[in-house]
Parts: C-alpha cells; sequence; structure tokens
C-alpha cells in the first residue's frame, strides 16, 4: 500500500439546485490539530456546519475552494461543472497533495493520483470536512444574493427545486442565477418565451 504524505479530500455542495454556482472544497487534514465532529455535512445543523468550517479553516493543514457557475453548468452539464469546480479547488491548494481523495464515482482531471470513493463524506474525515466547507461556503453566498434576486427567496431554499422557488420561478421567470439547461428552468422560458 502506497503511504501518500499529504492526501487532500474532496467534495462539492449544489448539484442538484436549480441557481447558483457548483462549490467545492479540498481539504488537508493536519494530524496535530484534530477535529471532532466531521461529518456529512447533510447531517449536521446550519450552526453545526458553521462552527466546524470554523475549525476546518483554523485548523486544516491547507484548504481551498473551487466553483463552477451556472453559465459552466449550461455549457458542459452538471456533472462536468461539477468535475471542474474540484479540480480548480485541488488546483488552489498551496502546495500539490500526493493524493486526492473525492466523495462519489467519478474524479477531475489531476496532476496528483486520485481515487473516488463512494460515501466518502460519511467515511473519510478530509472529505467530510471538504463536505462542510462547501456547503457552508455555497449557502453563504445564496442568502447574499437573496438581497440582489429577493422573489426567488434563495436565503431559504438555496436554489433548490422547493415549492416556492419553482412556483416564484413560473412567476418571475428566470434570473441570470437560473440553470437554463435544468428542465423545470427551461420548461419555463419555452412557456413565455424568456432568454
Amino acid at each position: 500500500m502506497v503511504d501518500y504524505a499529504l492526501i487532500a479530500g474532496v467534495d462539492e455542495a449544489g448539484r442538484g439546485p436549480l441557481a447558483g454556482p457548483v462549490v467545492a472544497a479540498a481539504v488537508v487534514l493536519d494530524p496535530r490539530f484534530p477535529i471532532e465532529g466531521l461529518r456529512d455535512s447533510k447531517q449536521l445543523s446550519a450552526t453545526g456546519r458553521e462552527r466546524l468550517a470554523s475549525l476546518i479553516r483554523e485548523r486544516a493543514h491547507a484548504w481551498s475552494v473551487g466553483r463552477a457557475e451556472a453559465t459552466d453548468v449550461d455549457r458542459i452539464n452538471i456533472l462536468q461543472a461539477t468535475l471542474l469546480a474540484m479540480q480548480r479547488a485541488v488546483e488552489g491548494l498551496p502546495e500539490c497533495p500526493d493524493h486526492v481523495l473525492v466523495d462519489g464515482q467519478h474524479c477531475p482531471q489531476l496532476a496528483c493520483s486520485v481515487e473516488a470513493v463512494v460515501g466518502g463524506d460519511r467515511r473519510v474525515p478530509s472529505i467530510s470536512a471538504a463536505s462542510i466547507l462547501a456547503k457552508v461556503m455555497r449557502d453563504a453566498e445564496m442568502v447574499d444574493l437573496d438581497d440582489r434576486y429577493p422573489q426567488y427567496g434563495f436565503r431559504r431554499h438555496k436554489g433548490y427545486p422547493t415549492r416556492e422557488h419553482r412556483l416564484a420561478l413560473i412567476e418571475h421567470g428566470p434570473c441570470p442565477l437560473h440553470r437554463r439547461s435544468f428542465a423545470p428552468v427551461r420548461a419555463v422560458i419555452e412557456s413565455d418565451g424568456s432568454p
């Protein structure tokens, strides 16, 4: 078995929403400064995620965030945009890791070895940390964007396809944050001739 010196965990937030970016994080944990309570971000409360995200930024050996915009999603599809965000997160680290563990079944193209880990956000602490950072940073951005586009309720649903969001989309049409390649958005565009 290969003994890697520097291992980064990578995960994303925002594959399912109808609007906003896909945000990925890469985290290299520091064994000298353990962080208790790391787990899949979806298993934590918003307060718990915020607390852990602060600890991750403070105690990790290194961390970075990458993103792909809604326009990237529309141009290359959601899977490729996710992999692009992950690639950007890893490339944003101050030093290239020896090995990268990615949550899920697909790996981005990287300059180092990379391995997909199904359920990694529940099993691998560095991937859990990445999951938390990505979720916290994306959610905060969607809350900020609610000020610019208050009619959609981004502060509450973060762009996910809730009933509230779908009704607002029908009433107001898409804004620049919406993913026009996603079926519910495309259906609104086709029904009213929106650009």
